[in-house]
Order: C-alpha cells, then structure tokens, then sequence
C-alpha cells in the first residue's frame, strides 16, 4: 500500500510542490496524471526514496520513507520497488541476463538459480537473455526492463510515461503487459502519465491530477477522477 499526507517538496532555487494526500491499496493502480513539470516524476522519486520530501509524511509497503537513512533507503528500494523509467537505462556493455543479474547486486542478495530466466520466460523474451539491448527492438526492451523491474518480485511498481512515443496497439499492448505482471506480482501500480489512452485504458484507477507549479491540496484521491 502506499499512503502520504501533506506531502511537499521544495526543490532548491526552484517550485514548491505540494501533493493531494493519497491511500492506495495493495494491489491497486494509482495514475499520476499531468503535463511536463507537473511533479508527476517527483512523486515517484519520493515514493521510491529516491529524494526526501520537504514535509509531509509518504509510506509506502509499511515503510514510512522519512525513517530511512540514505544507504537503508537503497538497500528497501531495491528489494521492494520494480521501476520502470521512461528512459530504460539498460547498459549495452551487458547482455540482458547480465542486466537483470544487476538487480541482485543492487540488493545485496545473491543470485537466485534460474530466477532470471523465469523473468525473462514470463514477459516472453527468454530468448532474447544473450542479446545485448542495442539488439533489442523497443517493445523487446520495454519488456526486458519490466522482468527486471519485478524480479524481486516488489510489492510497488512505478512506471514513468510507459506509453510515451507508443502507437495505440503497442501503448495497449503496454498497458496490458503492466496490470498483468502487477497482478501476478500482487504488487501496487503506479503510472505517471500525460497519456488520454492511459486513463482510458485504465478508467477504473484511482487518479492523482497534478498541474504546473503547485499541485492542489490537501485532499484525499480516493477513487477515479473525472
């Protein structure tokens, strides 16, 4: 589950943004719903511990963010947080076994025998596990980043515009793919989006709408938004 209240941040030099408070169930699909600077990308760095809000209180999977030091907050995110950037970030000095073997390091944990390959199996690219993602088409390695982004099997995913540049059928296909791993992960989701298609394909999500500048507030988003 993922809870905030009074939520704000401050960037130095720069805006203020001040967040509706949200509850989301575990399992449930959160929309982060707003144009370019709007702080959908922010929130997602909060709720993944990736920044500190300036006041405020964000939880997320029983972990109030706020009580983590910084090397804790690696650590947590990393065994519980599957993310899914705009940009995928896969490193084409590795294959993309090697780029899901990352995760283990990035957790601290060891290797766990044939886990990756059962990522891979799931999402339909086993046979790409070899390649290295400059051979990958785009959708091969949207789904490359989306094994490892639930590898661990996390309890939250977040994904940053996953339909971005996507024509209809491949942003369907997309968003498909996404609430299927999720539910199979019994994870929480959490899309951060500038996408119609998004809130259409996805109507029955609670929606967070944030707007350039500050975000209104306070208020509970407990249930879609028209």
């Amino acid at each position: 589950m993922i809870s905030s209240r009074a939520l704000q941040y401050q960037y130095p030099q720069g805006p203020s943004l001040r967040f509706a408070d949200v509850e989301l169930t575990q399992g449930g699909v959160l929309l982060l719903r707003g144009g370019s600077g709007s702080g959908k990308s922010t929130w997602l760095a909060l709720a993944a511990g990736l920044r500190r809000a300036t006041s405020g209180d964000i939880t997320v999977a029983g972990q109030a963010m706020g009580q983590l030091s910084s090397a804790a907050r690696d650590a947590w995110r990393a065994r519980t947080i599957g993310f899914l950037p705009q940009k995928l970030h896969l490193s084409d000095a590795l294959s993309v076994a090697d780029n899901l073997a990352l995760v283990y390091f990035a957790a601290g944990l060891p290797t766990a025998p044939g886990a990756i390959e059962a990522a891979l199996t799931s999402l339909g690219v086993a046979d790409l596990a070899r390649r290295k993602p400059w051979q990958l088409s785009g959708g091969q390695a949207q789904r490359v980043a989306l094994a490892r982004a639930v590898l661990l099997a996390p309890k939250v995913i977040l994904a940053d515009e996953p339909t971005a540049s996507l024509d209809d059928d491949n942003a369907r296909d997309a968003l498909t793919l996404l609430q299927a791993t999720a539910s199979r992960c019994g994870a929480s989701l959490v899309i951060a989006t500038h996408d119609a298609r998004v809130l259409v394909a996805l109507a029955q999500a609670q929606v967070l709408p944030l707007h350039s500048g500050e975000s209104p507030g306070p208020g509970l988003i407990d249930g879609p938004v028209p």
